[in-house]
């Protein structure tokens, strides 16, 4: 099979929405935006050993290669229309792409996102994918947007990739049961699009949980100018981690681990009650953790009341360690 052949054979003749004016096969994909709306760009690049492990599944390869985009989308409170996807692949085996292009497609199907274009070269399985988002006009969520005495939310449970890799990586010890259910969250994290869009009118910034919740909350702090609380015993997470961790991997993990792709955000006190409803309407659970101050740096304690604080040795992931 040549690169042509794979192009023409599984990538071109998808569905496409009304906006894609010309698609895969010239120069340049041509989409036509919406009057009244703005466009929102991400890219993300991922690496064999460096982002995933070299036996994982194609359709688990895939999924993780577009949902860790879609997530960006999810956290500007964008809905996800059209992706560009570079692949390096060490070669065009056919079982191979089949199963790779089904899992891929079938998320895109999913989110309603059309493929207009990328390219493909020989190389040792480096994935990076541009995603392009639509939003009203002025809407976004944004990370410098933050307000002193805002709350501060996360949706899902956090920590379970973070521990299904270090289980890997024989860091800790899981049993099956619980590393199967983390494994899942290591390799199919759901991105939460209708969670972002949601609450587009209630939060005031916010941020995906890529490389750790630390670290992401960090980014919010710098951009906003501001600092925060945060109560570690109300992150939320898989309660049989807590058995099965020492406190110490427990708060590495949760606060640190990253590779979760839940949102992260803030929002005013009197959106508590309109959080939850948006909650219950996108099928997402959040949890309020903490709280925006004007400290100027993040400071990590147990709970409310116990205001003793916590030292982390990292903060989440960095890419050139």
């Amino acid at each position: 099979m040549t690169e042509f052949d794979f192009i023409q054979k599984y990538l071109k003749n998808q569905q496409q929405d009304h906006q894609i004016v010309l698609g895969i096969g010239d120069d340049a994909a041509i989409v036509r935006p919406r009057s009244g709306f703005d466009l929102c760009f991400s890219s993300d690049m991922l690496l064999k050993n460096r982002h995933f492990f070299e036996n994982i599944t194609p359709e688990n390869l895939a999924w993780k290669v577009l949902a860790v985009n879609i997530s960006d989308m999810a956290a500007m409170g964008a809905e996800p229309k059209w992706v560009l996807l570079s692949a390096g692949l060490p070669e065009l085996a056919e079982d191979w792409l089949h199963r790779f292009c089904n899992s891929f497609f079938g998320l895109l199907q999913r989110f309603g996102i059309s493929l207009i274009g990328g390219d493909t070269t020989r190389g040792d399985l480096v994935f990076n994918v541009t995603i392009i988002g639509e939003l009203p006009q002025g809407k976004a969520l944004r990370r410098d947007a933050a307000k002193v005495g805002d709350d501060i939310w996360v949706s899902g449970k956090i920590g379970l990739a973070a521990s299904a890799l270090n289980c890997l990586l024989k860091q800790c010890d899981l049993s099956p049961e619980v590393f199967q259910q983390c494994e899942t969250e290591l390799l199919r994290p759901m991105p939460r699009v209708a969670l972002g869009q949601a609450i587009l009118d209630l939060a005031h910034a916010a941020q995906d949980i890529s490389d750790g919740l630390a670290q992401d909350i960090g980014h919010i702090l710098t951009a906003s100018n501001v600092g925060a609380e945060i109560w570690a015993e109300q992150v939320p997470t898989l309660p049989e981690l807590k058995e099965s961790l020492s406190h110490e991997q427990w708060l590495k993990y949760t606060l640190a681990g990253g590779d979760d792709y839940e949102l992260v955000f803030t929002a005013p006190e009197n959106c508590r009650e309109a959080l939850q409803a948006a909650s219950q309407q996108s099928d997402t659970p959040i949890t309020r953790i903490g709280k925006i101050t004007d400290s100027g740096r993040l400071k990590v304690v147990n709970s409310v009341s116990d205001d003793v604080e916590i030292t982390l040795t990292s903060l989440g992931f960095d890419h050139f360690v």
